[in-house]
């Protein structure tokens, strides 16, 4: 049997339009198959068993209300408190609340501050999606902080859903770095935080040019959420790949929904990818190839570069959101935070 010129054009238009069906779900997409992925080899072994580890339990947990949010808060924050402890005595750190200017926050202290630290501060704002890690538990970044950087740390622990809602956090934030202001020279401080808090200090940037306020001489602004309205490849590349995220309509997305009340999620004070960085300090992010945050950290990488800062971009090998901090014991944690010492060695009293 002879098959015609035009029923065999006609056919071999089905077979591709079957093909491309089978590997796209719409123009432009691409569908990839189920695989495996393995436990890199190549980190340490303790950050291994991290990557190995299992999702993060609840994390398709959407709560709806800012009472709802506060309970899961305080049951995680009572299960880190637990190991604070040991993690102060392994980094040789004493933690003290204090309030400033209304705002409550924590002096964070290493037992022993080198010369050329004496004269710098670093304000710390730590992450949770704006609605974890309330209390002495947001404490623990700023704890590798100051135990490895050796730098006297203020953690601010800013009023979280119910007690507040956008723009709380930000507004405490900029509080504690005011009163700073007035006793250390901007040029000696320095602000950081992870994933909300990495946002957070993105924010406080543009707030701060926004009021004519000096900024200060650098920031490390790790994994940030940097753009709440879910855009970046690494939503899609990354989702179920992550173990901290895991999804981008997991319950980190249901809990920023929460924080901002019904305000504009594209806006820069909650997404500062859409802010202007021009003019910002020097600044550090810290990422892995994992993270679900992982486009918001490059993409922030870019712009801050088109704008003509110095901007230094840390991705490791097979972390998931924010895992560099996770554990004083990992190698890779001291190298994270190691390489924001030197970069804050580099920058502040310049």
């Amino acid at each position: 049997m002879r098959i015609g010129p035009l029923l065999l054009l006609a056919c071999t238009a089905l077979i591709v339009r079957r093909i491309a069906a089978q590997e796209n779900t719409a123009p432009g997409s691409l569908q990839v198959p189920a695989r495996t992925l393995p436990v890199p080899t190549d980190v340490s072994p303790e950050l291994q068993k991290i990557i190995a580890a299992p999702r993060r339990p609840g994390w398709d947990k959407l709560w709806k209300t800012g009472e709802e949010w506060r309970a899961v808060a305080n049951e995680q924050a009572a299960q880190t408190l637990e190991t604070l402890p040991a993690m102060r005595e392994r980094l040789h750190v004493t933690v003290k609340p204090t309030t400033i200017d209304g705002v409550r926050a924590f002096v964070v202290t290493p037992d022993v501050i080198p010369p050329e630290h004496r004269d710098k501060l670093l304000i710390h704002v730590h992450g949770g999606c704006y609605v974890l890690s309330p209390g002495e538990s947001g404490t623990g970044e700023a704890i590798l902080m100051a135990g490895i950087g050796h730098f006297k740390v203020i953690s601010v622990d800013y009023r979280m859903p119910p007690e507040a809602y956008f723009p709380a956090a930000l507004d405490d934030a900029m509080t504690v770095y005011k009163s700073v202001l007035k006793t250390s020279n901007p040029t000696n401080t320095a602000v950081f935080g992870t994933s909300a808090g990495g946002a957070l200090v993105l924010e406080m940037m543009l707030r701060a040019r926004q009021l004519g306020i000096p900024l200060p001489g650098a920031i490390a602004p790790g994994t940030p959420m940097a753009d709440v309205t879910k855009t970046g490849d690494s939503f899609y590349t990354n989702e179920l790949v992550d173990n901290v995220l895991v999804s981008r309509n997991g319950f980190c997305d249901a809990a920023t929904v929460v924080y901002a009340h019904g305000h504009k999620l594209s806006d820069p004070l909650l997404s500062p990818i859409y802010g202007d960085m021009h003019g910002f300090p020097p600044a550090i992010l810290t990422t892995g190839t994992r993270d679900l945050l992982l486009s918001n950290t490059v993409r922030v990488h870019r712009k801050l570069r088109e704008a003509g800062v110095e901007a230094q971009l840390e991705v490791f090998e097979g972390m998931s959101h924010a895992q560099y901090q996770f554990d004083d014991r990992v190698p890779e944690t001291r190298e994270a935070f190691g390489e924001i010492t030197a970069f804050l060695d580099k920058h502040l009293g310049h």
